[in-house]
């Protein structure tokens, strides 16, 4: 079973307060880029192929898929890399038409990704994170846990499938600092806190996602 993309659509409208995640930002090189992220991109010594520096009009825009067009080189591949990477890419794709191109990229306004966190935390819902994308982020924009959340058994449906189901130990995180349980989020990722280790996907999930897009259609058709 597949959330319907139109959900996590109406979502995005009918949930207008999006909060940003604030713990665990990475260095700025570090920070994995996302559909909405604007870029200034500048090569030392080429004006024509740099945005201007008092000019938000002259940013480069990564696109829904993910993609990002560049003059010379078109068509990039950009979403789920590193500022850091997408800096090597394009010096390297550039070097075949320029010799030794000097590239400087900045992140000048961020996208999002939004993710579900349902179950045991004080705010459950559907919300917008940006700068950072993973489960502790995801956990603060939800008010954090109730008292009844079984941190050990943490479910994350992927691209909102019953077949891609993960759990994580988030105590493992909390306690002993083990990074891969803070794992990154993907757009339409859903985390689930149960209160008894067990998850009814159709009973825990699904009245969620669809509740939400009723909601905004019933909106949107007055």
């Amino acid at each position: 079973m597949k959330f319907p993309r139109q959900t996590i659509a109406a979502l995005a409208v009918a949930l207008a307060a999006a909060l940003p995640g604030t713990a665990g930002a990475e260095t700025m090189d570090e920070y994995v880029l996302t559909h909405g992220d604007e870029l200034h991109i500048y090569v030392y010594g080429q004006s024509d192929l740099s945005s201007r520096r008092d000019s938000s009009d002259t940013a480069f825009l990564v696109r829904p898929d993910g993609t990002l067009s560049f003059p010379l080189v078109g068509e990039l591949a950009v979403e789920g890399k590193t500022v850091r990477e997408f800096t090597e890419e394009l010096t390297d794709r550039l070097s075949e038409y320029l010799r030794h191109p000097q590239v400087t990229v900045n992140l000048v306004r961020l996208g999002g990704t939004r993710v579900f966190v349902l179950g045991e935390v004080r705010n459950p819902g559907m919300f917008t994170l940006s700068r950072s994308h993973r489960l502790l982020d995801a956990v603060g924009a939800a008010g954090g846990f109730t008292q009844y959340a079984a941190k050990k058994n943490v479910f994350l449906i992927r691209d909102g499938r019953e077949d891609r189901v993960e759990k994580l130990n988030f105590n493992d995180y909390l306690r002993k600092g083990d990074r891969s349980q803070n794992v990154e989020l993907h757009e339409g990722d859903c985390l689930y806190f149960t209160s008894n280790n067990k998850i009814d996907f159709s009973k825990d999930i699904m009245p969620w996602v669809y509740g939400w897009y009723y909601v905004d259609r019933a909106v949107k058709d007055r």
